[in-house]
């Protein structure tokens, strides 16, 4: 057999020597790429541990890319984004127009390509190989714990993102022979659900017994023993759920209660919890810098990047992360934003935790949408009006840069020179401050390295430069990124504890959330919620949206609940059994969650947008001279939204612009909540029985069989 291993011990030990500056100099350093090793390798403890950095390379989660095999959504404008509230634009999973199939507009995550080093499958072999290369080193025991820890870890990972998706898959425990003579005994068949989810929990429960329950601060980002039971806790999470769940068995809600529970023991014993759980700040400020800090006792599952301009002569190497410049405007050199939608900017809390129309202290005004929000809303959104400081001065580029960064105030109005054109919801029209063509009707700044946020200095994780700026102002940021953070693992605990009963622990955990960002009292949750369960499970949803916006969980969550149509089409599916019908959740868990179906709605933005016309070019806004002091969020907000308020209600009017493609409506088809595999990949393994409600190439063009609901 030819050994796949190509490069020598010497070559890869004169790799060793380049190291990567950034936020932590021992843990992130250069991985080119390690997969192609001699079996000596694991033998040297530093070699060793460079192919275990080398998977982190490999399989972290990316704020740079869209969800694929190895990559979650992060909360960029994506696939799974577009098909919920968070933003407009109709993707395939939503759009009435298309027509997904095995063969047409189906993603392929499952397959991606034959070769031995790539796709999920490469992913899962090279784990397999280090598991396996590790396990028969010369390495000693505690050696050997430390790292396998970590890769055991990442096999979980690379299964759950697949598990997700598809239900049950292959499980493939050893490096498989790449030998043509042997195909039939490589082609391995798919698992039931349940045993793969139980596969991933026994791989995520060797990894907490072998790993610390905290890394020092040179290792920070390195999985924990937390962060191994809070995957498996999200894993039992997403088997309880109605995807799963059709029946409602509560025991997969107390398998997932227990794996939750254990996951809050082990990150409370590493000293990770509520970052600023006791100093909420102004305006949510404590929350806000969490969102962008390093080494955050909220980081559970992190990624880390820097602020290195390139790779150079000092051997550092980039991995910048370039969130910062997609969402800061035009205008202060940024990339240009990202719009959320108007859908999104309405179902934000009210200051008192209501929901908008439900309060009894505060009138919800969809014109002067900003008075009277949780605090989180103002960390969320950037609207007209408001300080959005950074670091830099574009002022010398021109007259459309009005601000320094340390002055840089949000006024994204527009204006249109006839009325034709600003009644019609196709049409935009021109940006105050510069913004010109470019403005975005609202912007999203969730995550945002705010300049004025720290003190007494501001800690800037971003390089702006108009000067050799590889990636442009903002692009080189060392910002991380948390995929899994404390305050999902408690939301994941209330979910469970409310699956079997514990609705006082439940809405415990929701207040503890809320207290964090500065409410009090009973924070807006009436206690009778612990004991209406489906209106409570409604409730954790609800915080879910807020408190994860835009971090790329909603789509997850919108499929564990059905709630494209509250799983009451699943009759419609082509061959599904009568156990696909949801007979828990009474029967449709919209309406158990008391909230509306988000198929047969469209998802459109706004603006605001003045009053006056004028000509549509720079230097003709008619409203400029009016404008009130911009909303300092360093300051008490109580004494400063009066002022604006009336000026929205005095100079602006808020204008629907589409979204959604004229004339078409969100429609998720019942068969897209487990989709299926597509042709290529079934040629590919003829082992593979395909998914029931999708084309099975195999058996003349019938349905699948494949079962991802069965035991």
């Amino acid at each position: 057999m030819k050994n796949i291993y190509s490069i020598t011990f010497s070559t890869f030990s004169l790799l060793c020597i380049l190291v990567l500056t950034g936020c932590s100099d021992e843990f992130l350093k250069e991985k080119t790429n390690y997969s192609n090793l001699s079996p000596e390798i694991y033998n040297d403890y530093t070699g060793a541990k460079l192919r275990v950095d080398d998977i982190y390379l490999r399989l972290l989660p990316s704020v740079n890319n869209d969800p694929s095999y190895r990559y979650p959504s992060t909360g960029r404008s994506d696939l799974h984004s577009q098909s919920t509230e968070e933003f407009s634009g109709l993707s395939n999973f939503v759009h009435p127009d298309v027509v997904i199939t095995s063969s047409s507009n189906l993603i392929d995550w499952f397959h991606v390509n034959k070769a031995t080093n790539a796709g999920p499958w490469g992913e899962i072999r090279n784990c397999n190989d280090v598991i396996e290369g590790i396990s028969g080193s010369k390495l000693s025991d505690e050696q050997k714990e430390e790292l396998l820890g970590q890769v055991y870890f990442f096999r979980a990972w690379q299964y759950y993102l697949l598990v997700k998706t598809y239900g049950g898959v292959p499980i493939i425990k050893t490096v498989q022979i790449a030998d043509v003579s042997e195909a039939e005994n490589l082609a391995v068949p798919r698992s039931t659900t349940k045993e793969c989810i139980d596969f991933i929990c026994g791989d995520l429960e060797l990894a907490a017994n072998m790993l610390p329950a905290r890394w020092g601060n040179d290792d920070f980002a390195r999985i924990t023993k937390g962060a191994a039971l809070a995957l498996a806790g999200r894993a039992r999470l997403l088997y309880a759920s109605p995807l799963f769940n059709r029946t409602d068995h509560v025991d997969r809600w107390q398998e997932a209660y227990d794996a939750n529970k254990a996951a809050i023991a082990a990150l409370t014993e590493g000293n990770f919890g509520l970052a600023y759980k006791d100093a909420p700040g102004i305006n949510a400020s404590g929350w806000a810098k969490m969102l962008y800090e390093f080494n955050s006792d909220e980081a559970v599952f992190v990624t880390l990047y820097n602020k290195v301009h390139d790779d150079n002569a000092a051997h550092e190497i980039y991995r910048n992360n370039r969130r910062e410049q997609s969402i800061r405007p035009v205008n202060a050199n940024g990339g240009g934003g990202l719009t959320p939608t108007a859908m999104m900017v309405d179902l934000f809390p009210m200051a008192d935790g209501k929901k908008p129309g439900e309060s009894e202290i505060y009138l919800y005004d969809n014109l002067k949408f900003f008075m009277n929000r949780d605090p989180r809303f103002y960390r969320t959104f950037g609207f007209p009006g408001t300080y959005w400081r950074f670091e830099g001065d574009p002022t010398s580029l021109g007259t459309a840069f009005p601000y320094k960064g340390e002055e840089y105030q949000l006024w994204n109005y527009s204006w249109y020179a006839q009325d034709e054109k600003k009644n019609d919801i196709t049409q935009s029209g021109y940006g105050a401050d510069g913004l010109g063509l470019s403005y975005k009707s609202m912007y999203i700044r969730k995550r945002t390295n705010d300049f004025d946020m720290t003190s007494p200095e501001p800690v800037t994780l971003y390089r702006w430069s108009l000067e050799g700026n590889r990636q442009g102002s903002f692009g080189e940021s060392a910002i991380p990124y948390m995929e899994i953070r404390y305050a999902e693992v408690l939301l994941n605990l209330a979910e469970a504890a409310c699956g079997i009963g514990q609705g006082q622990e439940a809405l415990e955990i929701l207040r503890e959330i809320r207290r964090r960002v500065g409410y009090t009292g009973d924070c807006g949750l009436d206690g009778s919620l612990a004991g209406d369960r489906g209106r409570l499970f409604g409730a954790i949803l609800y915080e879910r949206q807020i408190e994860l916006a835009y971090e790329g969980k909603r789509f997850d969550d919108m499929r564990r609940w059905l709630l494209w149509d509250g799983g009451i089409n699943m009759n419609q599916i082509n061959g599904a059994p009568t156990t696909w019908t949801l007979s828990g959740f009474g029967g449709n868990t919209c309406t158990y969650l008391g909230v509306q179906p988000l198929n047969g709605k469209r998802r459109d933005n706004f603006e605001l947008t003045a009053k006056t016309n004028a000509s549509e070019n720079q230097g003709s806004d008619p409203i400029a001279s009016y404008r009130p002091a911009a909303l300092d969020l360093k300051l008490d907000l109580s004494s400063q939204t009066d002022d604006l308020a009336l000026f929205y209600e005095t100079y602006l009017t808020r204008k629907i612009r589409q979204g959604d493609q004229e004339g078409r409506y969100v429609t998720f088809k019942p068969e897209y909540y487990l989709i299926g595999l597509t042709e290529s990949a079934q040629k590919a393994n003829v082992t593979l029985l395909q998914t029931i409600g999708w084309t099975d190439i195999r058996s003349g063009a019938t349905y699948g069989t494949f079962d991802p609901l069965a035991e």
